[in-house]
Formats: C-alpha cells, sequence, structure tokens
C-alpha cells in the first residue's frame, strides 16, 4: 500500500498536510525536496546548523511520515527574512506552501517580527502570487541575485505584520484551505535538531508557542519554487 494513501472501502483517503519544526530526521527528505526544486541547493551541513539556530524558525510539511515542503526563517531585530520555501514538485498545487507560510509568518509575529522579507525570482509568477496574498509588494530588485538560470529577484516586504488586520489576513487565508491547519507545537523549536532531544510535542490547530528573538546574519541566496501554494 502508498504510505501516503489508505483505503476505505471505495474512498481514497489521503493523510492530512501537519507543520511541524525540522528535525534531523527530516534531513533527508528535505534534502530530496531541495535538489528537485533549487539551481542551488543547499548542503545537509547548512541545513542542520540553520535549524539549530535560535534565531531561525525551520519547518517541514509532513503527509503521514513523508516531508513534502519546508520552509524557514531567520531573524534582524524586528525584522523577518524567509530564506528559503519549496514543495515536493509531486505535490505542487495543494496549498501546502499556503500552510508553511502561515505558520511560519504566525510564529515570527509570535517572536516580535513588525515586518518579513523575501526575494524571488522574478520570473516566478505562480511564487508571486502566493506572496502577494500574504501582503508582500515588490520594493526592488537584487541584480543576477539567482544562478542556473542567472535572473534577477524581486525583493518583496510585508509590513505592519504584528497588527490586527495583518492577523485578520491571516484568519481569511486559513478559512480558504479545504482542511484544518494541523501544526505541530514543540517548547522549544531548534532544539528538536539536537540529537538526543526528547522534547514532549501536541498537535494543535493554527497556532505555535513563542520564544525570545535574537539578531542574525544573512543566508545563501534561497528560492522559493513555482505552483508552492
Amino acid at each position: 500500500m502508498n504510505a501516503l494513501r489508505a483505503v476505505v472501502g471505495s474512498r481514497t483517503m489521503v493523510p492530512e498536510v501537519v507543520v511541524t519544526p525540522m528535525r534531523r530526521r527530516h534531513l533527508r527528505a528535505v534534502l530530496r525536496i531541495e535538489e528537485h526544486t533549487s539551481s542551488t541547493p543547499w548542503s545537509h551541513g547548512l541545513f542542520l546548523a540553520e535549524a539549530r539556530r535560535p534565531e531561525r524558525i525551520y519547518l517541514v510539511a509532513r503527509m503521514g511520515s513523508t516531508v513534502v515542503g519546508f520552509a524557514g526563517l531567520l531573524f534582524a531585530l524586528t525584522d523577518g527574512h524567509v530564506t528559503t520555501i519549496a514543495v515536493d514538485p509531486e505535490r505542487q498545487g495543494a496549498r501546502i506552501g499556503t500552510r508553511l507560510m502561515l505558520v511560519l509568518l504566525r510564529e515570527a509575529i509570535a517572536r516580535g517580527a513588525t515586518a518579513v522579507t523575501l526575494e524571488v525570482r522574478a520570473s516566478n509568477e505562480a511564487a508571486q502570487a502566493l506572496y502577494r496574498r500574504f501582503g508582500f509588494l515588490p520594493v526592488g530588485t537584487r541584480k543576477g541575485y539567482y544562478r542556473h538560470p542567472d535572473e534577477d529577484a524581486l525583493v518583496l516586504w510585508a509590513h505592519e505584520v504584528d497588527t490586527g488586520e495583518y492577523a485578520a489576513r491571516l484568519d481569511r487565508i486559513e478559512a480558504s484551505l479545504d482542511s484544518p491547519l494541523l501544526v505541530e507545537r514543540l517548547s522549544v523549536l531548534p532544539s528538536s535538531m539536537v540529537p538526543g532531544s526528547s522534547l514532549s510535542s501536541n498537535m494543535v490547530s493554527s497556532n505555535m508557542v513563542s520564544s525570545n528573538m535574537v539578531s542574525s546574519n544573512a543566508l545563501p541566496n534561497s528560492e522559493e519554487q513555482d505552483g508552492s501554494a
């Protein structure tokens, strides 16, 4: 039986998507998606080092035990920077990217972010449409930011994300999903990557715990993939 599907009578049941902090055991699947979606893929060591840092948030989306997408964000004072987001090409179009963005942004806001930025390929219309729904607007370009092929990046920002108006926007996006937004909550996100970590967890709908924000440095170029919405 396919691990992602269970047949009950004549009806096919597909496991719900669950967003969870990225753990060490997820990295093999994350790297597989990264290799298929990025022209400059990150290494195992980079993912591991980044996800362990307290000023980062790294998440995966799972269907059953299968990782189908991931996303990351770093902090610099009260600004958040989406460093990467990608969805398994076989699962694109299922709004997995939307779920990852909802959780990522809510966690960023809970940690004190008032604005969030990201880069996207100028030709990536699907990703740009996803970000517009979240209130991101272009403010400039970065020439030659991407490689293989070489391409400019659009720099997008969403401001005042800590307001009630923006919270209502996120609520509307969540309400448009065809199934509940499920999130696994851990008491400290990054320590789930540490070998031997034994933090307890439980499943909740929509909200994640907050933790203190610290400043950070920039990461290598990342890519947001077509069809990730």
